[in-house]
């Protein structure tokens, strides 16, 4: 993320949703940069009501592309019809290239950091703005069809109104679903075709109520007859044919190309114009073939005197000079799916006669005999159509007024006050919450609920914890584990000072069944035990033994009896050398975090620390092997306790002096984050319908407690070393976010606990909680809230201020 402080040339545009070619004028008036100061009051805009501040995100010039030029163009109208009102863009900066941004472009993202994202939420809530413009188009943010601008997104404490530039009618499920949350998070969703509508109501299941359709903006210019454009570019004498935009194959110019003998046959003073630069990422790829082999084709149909290629990229007079003096313009474009196009809209506005395939926004703004339609890719038609309006100079010149007087309500002037009763309507629906800012003093957060036992000690039998729970009645039908155990031995073990702690039987109870899953004939834990206290494996998993390895290490540091803790090390040392054969990333993690506790509370040399190092290296070796600039984990999938991978990279990597360890786990947590936030900002789980699958967005479905535990406690280790690092991230908000879920700040808006006897339900399905609290929910409901608890104790002893994140405010 870069803050643009700079004053530079001022740029304005010519909008095309994705291929418009335009710089502005270098005499236009600058218009005045936007700085962030939230420590003084600003008095409210009478224009506008109470509406103060607007961001825009997008893309902004003098970046080449038509979503750049329209964002640029949308903030200059609103900033012209409201004067009083501030407004700011924060640019999308695609990947490896440098733009020297005006002053009114306050920040850019860099469209392949996911940092830059999260970044800017807090820029934009530092900002006090009161709505913030998103102009979305796929390909121009990161990440999977663009998934890194949800965390940016549901950061925000203010309402968002999008425009969708393009809405697809046979979406990839990526596509699909990223814009689906993107949706849910606004507040109001901006189209410019009907069509638009019609395909999010029907295809998407959006509320009819959301959508408004306003129109492409265009310039206020007085009709014009063309000769006098003619002359001053050189063109007198000429039938003017013109096509602009930047230059890419789906435009259809090799169509007219091949029109052009024909055409020429009946108008032999016929020229036709090709204005635009090769659009930058076609350039980047293929050079300029694809122009050349334009100018091949019309050479080789012997047209390429009547051919003009104009490869440039023009300042906004000098476009509109180019439009003025055109007969025609002609739009050939070859994909139907073409929900925007400004250059169309720029030149219906202008009053040019129109000759254009039947993509969907051609088709609502040339009805009515507003303009001519031809076939995809059909020369022939084209030929005859062009041909057919430039002899026709009655014709012509009527179809130019007919467009011209419909175009008058889509003046960029007449938009902007559409975008600004729009923005208005969404802040008076969702006041801005007060953002803190560092002028403001820091909010406490509320305090975390009691520790209460009830539900945990009723799932206790003189054997150990039970595994499941019919409602909160224990299920003796499937017995124990030493999973569950192991957690209950953590959780005695990890209550600080100042708690409540568990019965000194029951934490000997929960050692003992650890003492009996230890089987020395085969150096492992068993996990699974009958109700009769029959073990039901030799062996069990790699992952519950490096868990149980885990609690281990945090009774050899934390438990209150000495005897125990004694106990703990010399089986934590007996049980260690089986890890060195394991292949389970996740029983690394558990064995490092179990290691963090044992090296505090011996030292961690020997064994040990040869350990601590291997699995740390393994840990970080896979993160590096599986890596991606989309896909930042350990593995191909996302599985279950998931945030304990980076957790135990960032707890050893402290512990240890390891800078590379605790960077990679910040790494893959900053990118597990957004994948755990729903739209509407509160926490969404990995849902474990996603088990299994590769490289894919998590499901949102069943959602389980561990996670939520497991995401307290990765985001309160990266709390803990942040003065260490560059993140931005406010983690303890994250962290205080995962715990909101058990308390009902989820998908259905559903507590999972009942705080006066600590019980947890097991997780939510799509419609419905489930109403069994078994062992593995209340631990780690009990497990997140202790740390919680924890946390505030030592802030408060500290004089350290809790400050909730953006979503519980």
């Amino acid at each position: 993320m870069v803050v643009n402080r700079r004053a530079s040339r001022v740029f304005a545009s010519v909008p095309e949703s994705a291929d418009m070619t335009v710089a502005q004028n270098r005499a236009a008036p600058a218009v005045r940069g936007v700085e962030i100061d939230v420590s003084k009051p600003r008095e409210p805009v009478a224009a506008v009501g109470r509406l103060r501040r607007v961001a825009l995100i997008g893309n902004a010039l003098p970046r080449r592309c038509g979503i750049a030029t329209f964002t640029t163009d949308l903030r200059n109208a609103v900033a012209a019809g409201a004067p009083d009102l501030h407004t700011c863009v924060v640019a999308m900066t695609d990947g490896g290239q440098v733009y020297d941004y005006p002053p009114e472009v306050g920040l850019q993202i860099h469209d392949d950091d996911p940092r830059d994202y999260r970044s800017a939420a807090d820029f934009l809530n530092a900002g006090g703005f009161d709505v913030v413009s998103l102009q979305h188009e796929f390909g121009i943010f990161g990440g999977v069809a663009g998934a890194d601008l949800l965390p940016l997104l549901s950061r925000l404490a203010m309402p968002v109104v999008t425009t969708l530039h393009t809405v697809l009618a046979e979406p990839t499920a990526e596509q699909r679903d990223v814009l689906t949350r993107i949706v849910e998070v606004s507040a109001k969703v901006i189209v410019m075709a009907d069509k638009a509508r019609a395909l999010l109501t029907d295809g998407y299941g959006v509320a009819p109520q959301k959508i408004e359709v306003l129109p492409h903006g265009v310039p206020d210019i007085a009709f014009r007859d063309p000769d006098g454009a003619k002359a001053a570019l050189g063109y007198s004498g000429r039938k003017v044919i013109l096509t602009f935009g930047l230059l890419s194959p789906n435009k259809g110019v090799e169509v007219v190309i091949d029109a052009m003998p024909a055409i020429l046959e009946r108008c032999p003073e016929a020229v036709y114009v090709v204005l635009g630069a090769t659009h930058p990422k076609l350039v980047r790829r293929d050079g300029e073939a694809y122009r050349e082999g334009l100018m091949k084709r019309a050479r080789d149909l012997r047209v390429d005197t009547r051919v003009v290629f104009l490869n440039r990229f023009v300042d906004q007079a000098t476009l509109l000079g180019f439009i003025s003096m055109a007969d025609l313009y002609v739009t050939p474009y070859l994909n139907e799916a073409q929900m925007t196009s400004g250059a169309l809209a720029y030149s219906f506005g202008l009053g040019k006669a129109v000759v254009s395939t039947p993509y969907w926004h051609a088709r609502e703004l040339l009805a009515d005999g507003r303009g001519v339609f031809v076939p995809f890719g059909d020369s022939k038609a084209t030929g005859e159509e062009i041909a057919g309006l430039l002899t026709d100079d009655a014709r012509r010149e009527a179809m130019g007024r007919r467009a011209y007087a419909s175009s008058r309500s889509m003046t960029w002037a007449r938009t902007a006050q559409r975008y600004i009763a729009v923005f208005d309507a969404a802040r008076a629906a969702r006041p801005s919450p007060a953002v803190s800012s560092p002028a403001a003093s820091p909010s406490v957060a509320p305090p975390a609920p009691d520790l209460q036992f009830g539900h945990l000690l009723s799932m206790c039998d003189d054997t150990g914890l039970f595994q499941h729970a019919v409602h909160s009645v224990p299920d003796r039908a499937h017995g124990y584990c030493v999973d569950d155990n192991a957690r209950a031995l953590l959780l005695a073990c990890s209550l600080g000072q100042g708690e409540r702690r568990l019965p000194d039987d029951l934490i000997a109870r929960f050692a003992a069944f650890v003492q009996h899953a230890w089987n020395p004939d085969t150096r492992a834990f068993r996990n699974f035990m009958s109700f009769d206290r029959r073990w039901l494996e030799d062996v069990g998993s790699e992952d519950s033994h490096g868990r149980t390895l885990w609690a281990l290490g945090a009774c050899a540091l934390g438990d209150v009896s000495p005897s125990r803790r004694r106990w703990a090390a010399s089986l934590f040392l007996e049980a260690l050398p089986s890890v060195e054969a394991f292949s389970s990333p996740r029983a690394w993690a558990f064995t490092l975090l179990g290691l963090d506790a044992y090296c505090a509370a011996t030292g961690g040399k020997g064994a040990a620390g040869w350990m601590r190092r291997l699995l740390a290296a393994r840990l970080t070796a896979c993160l590096a092997d599986t890596e991606t600039w989309d896909w930042v984990w350990f593995e191909d999938g996302l599985a279950y306790d998931n945030a304990r991978l980076p957790q135990a990279l960032i707890a050893t990597g402290h512990a240890t002096g390891a800078p590379a360890q605790v960077a990679a786990g910040l790494r893959a947590l900053a990118w597990l984050i957004p994948r755990q936030t729903a739209p509407a900002g509160h926490f969404r789980p990995v849902g474990s319908d996603s088990f299994g699958e590769l490289r894919k967005p998590p499901r949102p479905f069943d959602q389980q407690p561990l996670e939520a535990a497991a995401t307290i406690s990765a985001c309160l280790a990266a709390a803990r070393v942040e003065a260490e690092t560059d993140w931005t991230i406010d983690w303890m908000g994250e962290a205080q976010r995962a715990f909101a879920w058990f308390l009902g700040e989820n998908d259905l808006a559903t507590p999972l606990v009942d705080v006066a006897t600590g019980s947890c339900r097991d997780g939510l399905h799509p419609d419905r909680a489930n109403e069994n609290r078994g062992g593995e929910s209340v631990l780690s409901y009990l497990l997140g809230l202790a740390e919680l608890r924890g946390t505030e104790r030592h802030a408060q002893a500290h004089s350290v201020h809790v400050v909730p994140s953006a979503f519980n405010r």
